[in-house]
């Protein structure tokens, strides 16, 4: 795959990711008078939901907004990118532009409605699935708590894994801890505890079944080094 097409697939998913678990987030706050007498959680923390939530739905607003754009009115879309580039060389502008050209190559979805409500659909599963996840985590750390109630946990955590670090490494863990101590009443020491395993098992797993995929296609680091090298070449 090209490096554009590459990206553009990247953005379209965490788009999808990010109004998933927004409506989430909001099936949550809305039911909230149904669940207000069983989760006692205080006003300032609500007010922190409402707060990364809008900010979640703005950022995936203006991400769509401009996927939208580049996918429909392309030409015009480009001559406005272009405005702002000016002061850039034309060989780095014909560079950007290429780019440009395969990202939009990477924003299938757009291709029939039909298309779109399957990811949507598949969207949500992989969703629910991931907060089915933490919460059989929570439950061998013997905290007990409604499905429902995991929505904003596992809402901060897209948060936090969003910042742009090794591994997740900090963002994850901070607003992790965040959600078990203000949501549910978890001791500070003991939320810490939890993110750290969860996160390593999270990581551990990933590689095995990295690793074994390889194994399986018989490849091996080395050659997928010699292939990034002549990629980048």
């Amino acid at each position: 795959m090209k490096k554009g097409f590459a990206i553009g697939t990247v953005v379209i998913e965490r788009i999808f990711d990010i109004f998933t678990m927004c409506f989430l987030l909001g099936a949550f706050i809305v039911s909230r008078p149904l669940y207000a007498s069983i989760l006692n959680i205080d006003e300032e923390i609500y007010s922190k939901l409402y707060f990364w939530g809008i900010a979640a739905l703005a950022f995936a607003s203006i991400l769509l907004l401009l996927a939208l754009s580049l996918y429909f009115f392309k030409e015009r879309t480009l001559k406005v990118i272009s405005f702002f580039l000016k002061p850039l060389s034309q060989k780095l502008w014909d560079q950007i532009r290429g780019l440009l050209d395969e990202f939009i190559k990477g924003l299938k979805f757009f291709h029939s409605v039909g298309n779109l409500f399957v990811f949507v659909f598949w969207s949500f599963v992989i969703w629910i699935g991931i907060i089915l996840y933490y919460w059989l985590w929570l439950f061998a750390f013997d905290i007990h708590v409604p499905f429902i109630f995991i929505f904003p946990y596992v809402f901060l955590t897209m948060v936090g894994a969003s910042i742009p670090t090794p591994g997740m490494v900090g963002g994850f863990h901070y607003f992790s801890k965040l959600g078990l101590t203000a949501l549910y009443g978890v001791e500070s020491n003991l939320a810490v505890g939890i993110t750290i395993v969860v996160h390593a098992v999270q990581l551990a797993m990933t590689y095995f079944i990295g690793y074994a995929i390889l194994w399986k296609e018989g490849i091996s680091l080395f050659q997928i080094k010699k292939l990034g090298e002549k990629t980048d070449s």
